[in-house]
């Protein structure tokens, strides 16, 4: 796992104000790490209490985005030419004695991960970022790539945990 201790304030305040784009350009990353994963390049950037996944045609971004319609789509599937996009999201809210232990499954998780970037906020170690990729498990002689990767992004203050999930395939 690449761990990061990020030099930021953290400023995204609390889950809903996360928003979810196939559409971004590159924003300003916190920290950045490519890596190509069952033959396809991979970028991960962790942008604050965000994320950017780079993969084949999609460039998926969860951020906080000034102007833009807030919360995340529970699912979300989109055909690009080539490849079948699915995407989910889900946001739990736990008490502060459950927070900090799934927290700490979360960074365990990551940390057994191959391909990882996780971003620790200073203020809290459970101010989490953290994205894991990894080859889809194809049948023998299936064509084309795929790839899945999941993210959490934690908020103490609230006690909130946002985890997506993502699942991109060549068709």
């Amino acid at each position: 796992m690449d761990a990061v201790s990020l030099d930021t304030p953290y400023l995204d305040t609390d889950a809903d104000q996360l928003c979810f784009s196939l559409d971004l350009e590159e924003r300003p990353a916190l920290a950045e790490k490519s890596v190509t994963v069952g033959g396809l390049g991979v970028t991960l950037r962790l942008l604050g209490a965000s994320h950017q996944v780079f993969a084949g045609p999609v460039r998926e971004t969860v951020a906080c985005l000034r102007g833009t319609v807030e919360g995340l789509p529970a699912t979300y599937t989109r055909s690009l030419p080539g490849w079948t996009y699915d995407f989910s999201a889900s946001t739990r809210r736990l008490p502060p004695e459950g927070f900090g232990a799934q927290v700490t499954r979360v960074l365990e998780r990551v940390a057994g991960a191959e391909h990882s970037l996780c971003g620790i906020f200073p203020g809290s170690p459970h101010a989490v970022t953290a994205v894991v990729v990894e080859a889809v498990d194809r049948p023998p002689g299936a064509k084309g790539a795929g790839l899945l990767w999941r993210t959490w992004h934690t908020y103490p203050q609230s006690g909130q945990i946002v985890t997506t999930y993502t699942r991109l395939e060549a068709r």
